[in-house]
């Protein structure tokens, strides 16, 4: 692919810079989820990516952990739609569409009791979404789930933190809304999503790690979530380096001026990126991921690289 043309050749250097950062003993990987692509079924290589010590932190949209991940953990399933259907019908069915996949709304909404359940377990105080999903993961890992190797389940047990800055937009919300209104009516401490300790969290990970890449799938809050840790820790008084490697799938226009499609050499501007190790590969992520994942692991680079354990920052 690095002799051919146009999105062959982008991907091709993605794969090099995101091995760069395997390479360099300095750096610490981050992995940026947004969109479906877990439901599309790429879960695997993500978990992979964090089993194998390619990745030391994740920060990810609450659907993509939540509803895709802790979902077929509790043993449900996503099912390939066979061809186009009315959308009427399917919600006549309780069947959830992803473009060409379906959800079985009942078991979603089984997802949304589990959450529940685990917030009723917890002492009533602010959590991150970091520490709520380590908890998620312990819980799992309590022999609760019903499918081994998800993604929460292994960053769990590798000591890697996952981050959701919106973790109330995904099934998960629906639970914690619950939660929060059976405690307020019997007069009881609620639990609650704590977004600034999110921030701090992820920044305090930042300026530990020193040098960091970026390997980011899709753009929206997760995105710009982990850029600015960059500024943050400048806000705090601490000069942390710009990431220094980085590289974006999208197939979102960079015409629009929104988050998602901003260009990494665009980031730079803000002090975020540096532009030296960067590529954008406009691509649809379940074409170009599962091929930048596997080079990485068969180049084997991931093999001399010490696992960070970042989780035992906050004591995990």
């Amino acid at each position: 692919m690095r002799k051919m043309s146009f999105s062959s050749r982008d991907t091709a250097r993605a794969a090099d810079i995101f091995n760069m950062a395997l390479e360099d003993k300095a750096c610490s990987p981050w992995l940026i989820l947004a969109g479906s692509t877990s439901a599309g079924g790429c879960m695997h290589v993500y978990r992979d990516m964090v089993k194998f010590g390619m990745i030391d932190a994740v920060v990810a949209t609450g659907a993509s952990i939540v509803d895709m991940d802790f979902f077929e953990a509790l043993g449900f399933k996503h099912y390939q739609a066979a061809g186009e259907v009315d959308d009427n019908v399917l919600r006549e069915n309780y069947i959830d569409r992803i473009y060409d996949t379906y959800i079985d709304e009942e078991e979603l909404q089984a997802c949304d009791h589990t959450i529940l359940e685990i917030c009723n377990r917890l002492e009533p105080r602010g959590y991150s979404s970091r520490e709520f999903i380590w908890e998620m993961g312990k819980w799992l890992s309590e022999g609760n789930a019903k499918k081994p190797g998800s993604l929460i389940q292994t960053a769990y047990e590798e000591g890697v933190p996952i981050f959701c800055p919106a973790f109330v937009d995904s099934s998960a919300g629906f639970g914690l809304v619950k939660h929060q209104k059976e405690r307020i009516a019997e007069g009881k401490p609620y639990l609650m999503i704590d977004a600034v300790a999110d921030f701090r969290e992820l920044t305090d990970i930042k300026i530990a790690a020193g040098v960091t890449g970026l390997f980011m799938v899709g753009g929206g809050v997760p995105k710009n979530f982990a850029q600015d840790t960059v500024v943050c820790a400048e806000i705090l008084g601490i000069e942390a380096e710009m990431h220094k490697y980085a590289v974006q799938i999208t197939v979102a226009d960079v015409r629009d001026g929104a988050c998602s499609s901003s260009t990494l050499k665009e980031a730079a501007s803000w002090g975020k990126v540096q532009t030296t190790h960067e590529q954008m590969v406009f691509a649809e992520a379940t074409t170009v991921v599962p091929l930048i994942g596997s080079d990485a692991y068969h180049r084997g680079t991931w093999k001399n690289r010490d696992k960070r354990r970042w989780a035992k920052l906050f004591g995990k």
